[in-house]
């Protein structure tokens, strides 16, 4: 297998991805109202490093996605779920480590109707394949709240592996410092990490 040379990651990082679940587009202007539709119940944003409580708070986040995407410092893609056909939430690319062969995945979130129906685990699914399998990414890593316990166990049963804990890592809005948790997938990991994300995927769609 081929493939593209870390100098094309700029290029590459940005695409469409989908399978029969989901859809990943790269984020653009008119995903601004579908994603404001589900961006509104403040248990989406316990863990995460803003909060979105109105619309100008919505926009402003929106914005800085737009410019994170158009800048380069991050590939932000869209969720559609393909079962309704609408969009779920988002997730991207960010720390994109061309020489090393080292990215993360992260500032993924999803509309409280999306959760627990698979769409996470398919769109992870769908951006491990491209880091390693297009970009030929060495090491994916993730990181979250150390108090996030949902996201923790969710990376662990794919097969993450848990690194340890940044301490004071930043502020959250609340006003107390995060501790951040790391975790990787390294590319000799991939094939079964890919194995137990399809058996996940099947578990929560057993039609599929």
């Amino acid at each position: 297998m081929s493939f593209l040379s870390h100098t094309a990651w700029s290029q590459s990082a940005s695409t469409l991805l989908e399978n029969e679940h989901v859809e990943l587009h790269p984020i653009s202007e008119s995903d601004r109202e579908p994603l404001r539709k589900i961006a509104f119940d403040q248990r989406i944003w316990t863990y995460f490093v803003s909060r979105v409580e109105s619309d100008t708070d919505f926009d402003t986040f929106f914005d800085a996605m737009l410019a994170d995407q158009s800048s380069g410092k991050r590939a932000v893609y869209i969720i559609v779920d393909k079962s309704t056909g609408q969009t779920a939430g988002s997730s991207s690319y960010g720390n994109l480590a061309e020489a090393d062969r080292r990215l993360e995945i992260g500032w993924s979130w999803l509309g409280v109707d999306f959760q627990g129906k698979g769409v996470n685990r398919w769109a992870k699914y769908l951006l491990l394949k491209h880091a390693f399998e297009v970009m030929g990414a060495e090491r994916v890593e993730f990181k979250t709240d150390v108090l996030n316990a949902q996201a923790r166990a969710g990376l662990r049963n794919i097969g993450a592996y848990e690194e340890g804990v940044m301490r004071s890592f930043n502020p959250m809005p609340e006003g107390r410092r995060r501790d951040a948790i790391y975790y990787s997938v390294l590319r000799a990991e991939w094939p079964s990490v890919r194995d137990q994300l399809g058996r996940l995927g099947k578990a929560v769609n057993p039609c599929a």
